[in-house]
């Protein structure tokens, strides 16, 4: 592994930022005890979170004409493993990896554990992939995994699933997350009652092959590539599903898998209501399912989900646990340091929710007084706690100014050599 970043390395970096961040974060400190916040509790909160990176999200993703690869891009889950690890050092956010199998699975996976705890990264949950065909199974998903008209290609695509759990349990996850592209491109093409009883009827399969103490979390999408009808579409849909299978099973919430203008947030209220938040992909959009870095284009939403996230949390909702974990398609950057800024914008959303008067917020609510209700929101989001989210990383260990640590680096730079160039890359999604 070419790692340069040694905690000496780290601390030369940090210290031509240090007396800077420590004026800000005393400033920021006294303004937040005006407020009657303690910016050290905040402090301690905003270092106990973490989300999961996934391990497709190391390598250039691509588009639907194209895939550009980047630099050094990794080959294997060993190689994303290294490039997950300088992640969660800089950023100080991210101990656990999602891996996608079949992509991730290697011939002795006791050794994939072994590696990523000599890393210090735990595991997420699980996914598998029954949205496209891999080479030598014997059937094809062109028109159906879970769904499938034909009995022999449903079979296959549990088993799939099944193995999946097989490989998570050696490397200790708890959850597997199940998403299919299946549905109907024309209308007639499908019969949509049948085709979901057929899932339900894959997915209890699944269901009974849970160990005791897994989860399983259902995906919802849209469109895609079923573009005229998705079989698990909405919200609506994943969360009867996830009730007809049991209280293992709950409905994970992708950002860019939603219609344009659903009020994401409320969604996310309904599933903690009723006890089926299974937790995030989170990425940020444009038109569709952009898998845009979070917080890229519309960070007033993330922090809006994290007000009803924090919200659970400040009053104790039985049984919330929600999973985190980003899930993006780099393009056009590097994606470790997309990885990075987002792991920081996600932190951030929920940091500045824990500013957020919620005594005044329900008083405000009470009272039927709109502006205030909305204003005690916008004046936590509009506080910048930067030297909250820096102070963090620098106590745990990790970098003020996490990117300008990572270039100072040069890391990609130093695995040129080990790493050539190739168009098959084992990372990123097409």
């Amino acid at each position: 592994m070419n790692n340069p970043f040694s905690t000496d390395f780290i601390s030369t970096q940090n210290a031509a930022a240090d007396q800077a961040l420590t004026a800000d974060y005393d400033a920021l400190a006294n303004t937040l005890a005006r407020r009657n916040i303690d910016i050290e509790a905040i402090k301690q909160q905003a270092k106990n979170f973490a989300v999961a990176v996934p391990s497709w999200g190391v390598g250039t993703g691509g588009t639907r004409f194209a895939r550009f690869p980047g630099v050094a891009e990794p080959r294997n889950i060993f190689e994303k493993l290294d490039d997950c690890a300088v992640i969660n050092q800089l950023s100080q956010a991210t101990p656990t990896v999602s891996p996608h199998f079949p992509w991730d699975v290697a011939d002795d996976m006791r050794a994939v554990r072994e590696y990523g705890d000599k890393l210090g990264l735990g595991w997420d949950a699980i996914n598998s992939n029954t949205f496209q065909d891999q080479s030598g199974q014997p059937h094809s998903y062109k028109f159906g995994s879970l769904t499938h008209t034909d009995a022999a290609v449903r079979e296959q695509a549990v088993q799939h699933n099944i193995d999946c759990i097989e490989w998570g349990k050696i490397l200790g996850s708890r959850a597997l997350t199940i998403w299919v592209g299946d549905g109907a491109n024309f209308p007639g093409q499908q019969h949509f009652s049948r085709a979901l009883e057929r899932y339900l009827d894959s997915a209890r399969s699944v269901y009974r092959a849970l160990p005791d103490d897994w989860q399983l979390f259902l995906e919802h999408k849209m469109f895609e590539p079923a573009f005229y009808a998705t079989v698990v579409q909405d919200w609506g849909t994943n969360i009867l599903c996830a009730m007809e299978l049991g209280d293992k099973a709950s409905s994970l919430v992708d950002l860019g898998h939603h219609a344009p203008n659903v009020n994401i947030e409320m969604i996310v209220s309904r599933l903690i209501q009723f006890r089926k938040l299974a937790g995030f992909h989170f990425n940020d959009s444009k038109y569709g399912d952009d898998d845009l870095d979070s917080g890229s284009i519309n960070p007033y939403q993330l922090f809006l989900v994290f007000n009803e996230l924090v919200d659970a949390q400040h009053n104790r909702v039985e049984g919330f646990n929600p999973a985190y974990l980003l899930d993006q398609s780099h393009n056009v950057t590097d994606p470790i340091e997309s990885l990075i800024n987002s792991a920081a914008e996600v932190q951030r959303s929920f940091v500045k929710a824990l500013l957020i008067d919620r005594d005044a917020l329900y008083g405000f609510q009470d009272g039927n007084d709109a502006l205030m209700a909305s204003n005690t929101l916008k004046l936590a989001y509009n506080t910048d706690v930067s030297p909250i989210l820096a102070m963090a990383r620098m106590e745990k260990g990790g970098a003020i100014d996490p990117i300008s640590c990572y270039r100072a680096g040069h890391y990609k730079a130093g695995l040129v050599a080990a790493r050539p160039a190739s168009q098959n890359a084992g990372s990123g999604i097409v």
